[in-house]
């Protein structure tokens, strides 16, 4: 089966330090192949890492978590060139489309180049969970915040736009993003949208928001909202997701938007 409908999840999450494995996929991951929706068979993930430069060693992990998790996991690569003599007919094949970290600009750049970008779109209407963290969730949006360009961080208006509005991402671990993101939305570079703490993701219905989640308690998303120059940041307090080594009910509910809110800046 596929997604009820055009589904994305956008996070600062994915894979995370197993303690015996390099890695495990973690609960954001885990939560995006439960919305596709599988029975009956194993789910089919493909990890695109264009991002990072399609590197093999990476995969090695991606494949070993993949394993573990009872996923059927793949990948699609750009570097020398494309590993699929059909993307199109690869991607529909797939449950969940999971987007590594890593440039942004260059991401869109090389998937433009292959038309990926309309690739992608097309499995989206189709039901195939489109997702990722960090780059792989500042591409869905119209624009975000990166450092592609180096150690300072850039505003980037022209994403894929399946998504509304504006991402930044990393907002607690990394100090510049925020100032950075925060000055762009105030100067109109950016639109309004939402920021994400480590370990939190969003989750879309179409272009609606749906779901605010977390793989851990105390953080948090932000939406991000533009008025007369300054910018309001209120925060989302997300709804935690089961682990594997805990039990699998939800630990707390969803609040909408407007728990609290920092002064305009």
């Amino acid at each position: 089966m596929t997604a009820a409908a055009p589904t994305i999840v956008a996070t600062c999450g994915g894979l995370n330090g197993g303690d015996w494995t390099d890695s495990v996929y973690g609960p954001l991951l885990q939560h995006a192949i439960e919305l596709a929706r599988v029975t009956g068979r194993a789910p089919r993930v493909t990890h695109i890492n264009t991002a990072g430069g399609d590197q093999r060693h990476i995969e090695g992990a991606e494949l070993e978590a993949a394993r573990l998790a009872g996923v059927e996991a793949s990948h699609v690569r750009f570097f020398p060139h494309p590993n699929t003599p059909d993307l199109r007919e690869h991607l529909l094949r797939q449950d969940v489309v999971w987007v590594s970290g890593g440039s942004l600009v260059n991401l869109l750049a090389v998937w433009r180049a292959h038309g990926l970008d309309r690739l992608l779109a097309e499995a989206w209407q189709a039901g195939v969970v489109l997702a990722g963290g960090s780059a792989g969730a500042l591409c869905w949006h119209e624009g975000g915040t990166t450092a592609s360009y180096g150690p300072g961080i850039s505003a980037v208006p022209d994403g894929l736009g399946l998504l509304p509005g504006s991402l930044g991402v990393h907002w607690d671990s990394d100090p510049k993003r925020r100032p950075a993101h925060l000055a762009a939305i105030a100067d109109g570079t950016l639109a309004d949208g939402y920021a994400l703490e480590e370990g939190v993701g969003l989750v879309y219905r179409g272009r609606e928001l749906v779901d605010v989640v977390a793989e851990r308690d105390g953080a948090s998303a932000w939406e991000l909202h533009r008025t007369d120059g300054s910018v309001t940041e209120t925060r989302v307090t997300p709804r935690v997701l089961p682990n594997e080594s805990t039990d699998r009910s939800d630990r707390s509910t969803f609040t909408p938007p407007n728990e609290e809110a920092r002064q305009p800046r």
